[in-house]
């Protein structure tokens, strides 16, 4: 959602306050390498706790302790699948974050070098 500069300003400061408050605990549980990385993986869609640990390449008490942490603040959600447990993003709101993090964090390999 973007912000005209009007509603900005009528925007009271309460509703700034909390808005601000729920901002900074996102982004508190983003600035934890590990977590940005389980749910950079899970952007195109759901994974297994197996999946996750070769895509971050740590161990499976590691992964799941963390994808413990993120289902308590409901960022992600679990489905099980016979034995396994899918995990995905729950929260829409990550999604275009993690996308723009990704944009300027993680450019192709050749965004550097010049055309010509």
């Amino acid at each position: 959602m973007h912000w005209s500069v009007a509603e900005m300003i009528n925007f009271s400061a309460g509703a700034m306050e909390a808005a601000a408050d729920e901002a900074a605990g996102l982004l508190k549980i983003l600035s934890n390498p590990a977590r940005l990385r389980l749910l950079c993986a899970l952007l195109n869609g759901e994974r297994s706790v197996g999946e996750l640990e070769v895509a971050l390449g740590s161990s499976q008490s590691y992964v799941s302790g963390q994808l413990a942490r993120m289902r308590a603040e409901e960022l992600v959600i679990g489905r099980r699948q016979g034995r396994i447990i899918r995990y995905r993003i729950a929260d829409p709101r990550l999604v275009p974050i993690l996308e723009r993090l990704y944009e300027v964090f993680c450019p192709p390999p050749d965004a550097g070098s010049a055309a010509g």
